[in-house]
């Protein structure tokens, strides 16, 4: 997979080529014009001042902060005109919300925004063209500091570009939060989705209902105490830093469903009023916010009005997802408010939530935003705004219904997805093919018009992995900070190839030319202590003559080096660096890594196995070999997560490949997590393999599935071959 993917990113585009003086761009995401004019650069010193209009001087401000520590000095800052750098607002020049002007040339920079958000992103495309130290803690050579003459002009192609962070299922420190949106900030994303509440966790702090943090807020006890908050205050400078940099914080207020860690907190909020634990492990409660209960909406109504006291927003999500109504519809409440609405199903009581929440936000200015389950449970006739996380086609339905849309698929966006299926990605949600970057680039996303009712792209971060075990949390009391490291992982580079598209008119958008300004991309994320997924080295070209195959690469990260070996091993960091075409017998002989630092470095290059024969069975999803044949029967589990992708019909096949033995299969049981779903017997085909047949028809996205069979060798274990599974 990784070298069909790398093979493609150097043959594939999305739009033609661009124009000449394009080439020289630097800068993620692409602006519409950029050109460097050939006139002398500007040269930053000690003496450089920044002056700004009034209302641009917290930009101002910012840029002088973020010049300090690379050069050391401490640009002064003024409000007017005079200044070598020069800030202003001129919606004439600039009539494009978050649009700029920015002019390069010996004697200073000028910036003309339409607001201040377009200011800040000038100075983002301005701190692109110096060098990728600019972003750096460490102090440089003055020298160091010439910005070339250039000429640029820009503003997005839609107006949300965002990004979410599931802070509920993981806490993560404020600090982490301000490092997000400072990444955000830098390519130009200006919608950040505070996800902060689920079932496993209640992180904002209230005033009126204390224990939703004080109980809400924690799993486990004593040493395997885990969790936290954000207090009112936290909330407060995160939305102010966000502000600056052109940031809008987006609080998400989750039910009916996923509101265990409130219910925790107080049972009356539920149909049952039992009394439960916050969970440590994944799982998407029954127990939803009782609408029969006037007490319940009450609680809504006030942690509702609290939240906009926090947050100035104009939107705020309710998220509305994955709810399942078997309590509302046993709940004498429940069933009494449907009688006197005339409903007669559960589900149209998540409509007339979503229809009361609606209005209660419009009186008040705002918008509710929530998942696509908002408009699709009931009808809703306030307008709202629908997050798509599954097909983006059915943005149709939601907008003939006069509400407006953002793209957030689980197939382009969720970034808890690997970006691959090469062997050693980190653990990972596998209810999903994996993303790759060229599939995050290739976002489905029609261009933006006044008119448009879809309103522009979004990227998940899910935290669901680090409550399926410990293997990605910090030690407090080693300081460490593995669950970030990770995070970013799978952050970087996806997310800049959706702050394109989102920023980004499809027309002006290529992925071969994203890939070259990429490339200059991944030293700015090591100068802001960033990680990311090392790409794989890039095949240029691939020949086959007399049996043999030679591998010509290239790197795809600037100054990083390529290391092989052609012997079917893992290559390392000390295996021989690559130089020129190699030539191998197998294509399996060959692998390669792109080693950026000795401790940074990609996933091997290679060929992966070629099933395209089995493609009638389906994914391939185990396979057994002598080693792991048992003398007797007993119980044979694996993971099946993903491949398991919703409700319906499967049929899982064992085909044998190879062996004098065969392999004695007896009864199959599916599993989701530990809870047995289906059972099936054995079916032997006609042509020697061996089939089971079963029904899913209780799916949960995240959560993970397993198959358990019992199988042993018959006569001995030399036997194996593959597993198949096919959804019909």
């Amino acid at each position: 997979m990784a070298l069909l993917s790398c093979c493609l990113a150097t043959t594939l585009a999305t739009a033609g080529p661009l124009d000449a003086g394009d080439s020289t761009c630097p800068v993620v995401p692409r602006p519409l014009t950029y050109q460097t004019t050939g006139g002398e650069p500007f040269c930053l010193t000690a003496k450089t001042i920044i002056a700004a209009d009034e209302a641009l001087l917290p930009q101002a401000e910012w840029l002088s902060q973020a010049l300090a520590a690379p050069t050391g000095w401490d640009l002064a800052v003024r409000t007017g005109s005079k200044g070598q750098i020069c800030l202003r607002i001129d919606t004439v020049a600039v009539p494009k919300p978050e649009g700029y002007r920015l002019t390069v040339h010996k004697k200073g920079v000028r910036v003309e925004a339409h607001d201040a958000a377009g200011a800040f992103y000038a100075l983002q495309t301005l701190l692109q063209s110096l060098p990728a130290a600019v972003h750096g803690e460490r102090r440089c050579a003055p020298g160091l500091w010439q910005i070339p003459a250039l000429e640029a002009e820009d503003a997005p192609e839609h107006p949300w570009r965002g990004f979410m962070l599931d802070a509920a299922r993981y806490y993560y420190d404020k600090s982490f939060i301000m490092k997000c949106i400072d990444m955000m900030a830098l390519y130009k994303l200006n919608k950040f989705q505070f996800h902060f509440i689920d079932d496993c966790g209640w992180r904002l702090e209230s005033k009126k209902y204390p224990r939703l943090t004080e109980v809400g807020a924690w799993a486990g006890s004593n040493e395997k105490r885990i969790g936290g908050f954000y207090t009112q205050d936290d909330i407060r400078e995160i939305v102010a830093y966000a502000a600056v940099r052109g940031v809008e914080v987006i609080p998400e207020i989750e039910f009916p469903a996923h509101i265990l860690s409130a219910v925790v907190a107080y049972p009356w909020l539920s149909c049952t009023g039992m009394q439960h634990e916050v969970p440590e492990q994944h799982f998407i409660s029954r127990d939803l916010l009782c609408p029969g209960n006037p007490q319940a909406m009450q609680f809504l109504h006030d942690i509702l009005d609290e939240t906009m006291e926090l947050f100035p927003s104009k939107y705020i999500n309710i998220g509305g997802d994955e709810a399942v109504y078997t309590r509302w519809e046993q709940c004498p409440k429940c069933r009494a408010l449907m009688d006197r609405e005339g409903f007669t199903q559960a589900s149209q009581l998540q409509g007339w939530i979503t229809n009361q929440v609606a209005l209660w936000m419009q009186a008040k200015g705002r918008t509710v935003m929530g998942w696509e389950e908002i408009v699709m449970r009931g009808r809703v006739a306030t307008p709202v705004v629908a997050v798509m996380w599954h097909e983006p086609k059915d943005t149709t339905e939601v907008v003939s219904e006069g509400h407006q849309a953002v793209i957030a698929s689980c197939y382009y966006n969720y970034f808890d997805f690997p970006e691959s299926g090469t062997p050693g990605e980190p653990q990972h949600a596998g209810w999903c093919p994996p993303i790759s970057l060229e599939k995050a680039y290739a976002t489905p996303l029609p261009d933006y018009a006044p008119t448009s009712a879809i309103l522009g792209v979004q990227a998940c971060m899910w935290s669901d992995q680090f409550i399926h075990g410990k293997a990605l949390q910090e030690i407090a009391y080693l300081d460490e900070n593995r669950s970030e490291q990770y995070v970013e992982y799978f952050l970087y580079p996806r997310l800049m190839a959706v702050a394109e598209v989102g920023w980004t008119a499809s027309h002006l958008r290529s992925y071969d030319d994203f890939l070259r300004r990429l490339s200059a991309q991944y030293a700015r994320l090591d100068a802001k202590s960033c990680n990311y997924r090392v790409p794989e080295p890039a095949v240029v070209r691939l020949e086959e003559n007399g049996g043999q195959f030679t591998y010509t690469l290239s790197p795809t990260v600037e100054g990083a080096e390529l290391r092989y070996t052609t012997d079917g091993s893992y290559p390392t960091i000390h295996s021989p660096r690559y130089t020129g075409p190699v030539t191998v017998a197998r294509k399996s002989d060959f692998m390669a890594i792109q080693v950026v630092t000795p401790t940074h470095y990609s996933l091997p290059l290679l060929t992966p196995p070629d099933y395209s024969a089995y493609a009638a069975y389906g994914q391939m999803t185990a396979q057994w070999q002598p080693l792991t044949v048992q003398p007797m029967l007993s119980p044979w589990r694996f993971e099946c997560t993903g491949k398991v992708s919703g409700n319906g019909h499967y049929t899982l096949t064992f085909i044998p490949q190879r062996g004098v033995n065969s392999l004695q299969l007896e009864t199959l049981t599916v599993r989701k997590r530990d809870e047995i779903i289906a059972t099936a017997s054995p079916e032997r085909q006609a042509d020697g393999t061996t089939a089971y047949t079963f029904s899913v028809e209780t799916f949960e996205a995240g959560t993970p599935f397993y198959i358990e069979v019992q199988a042993c060798g018959q006569g001995g274990n030399d036997t194996s071959g593959l597993v198949f599974l096919r959804k019909d």
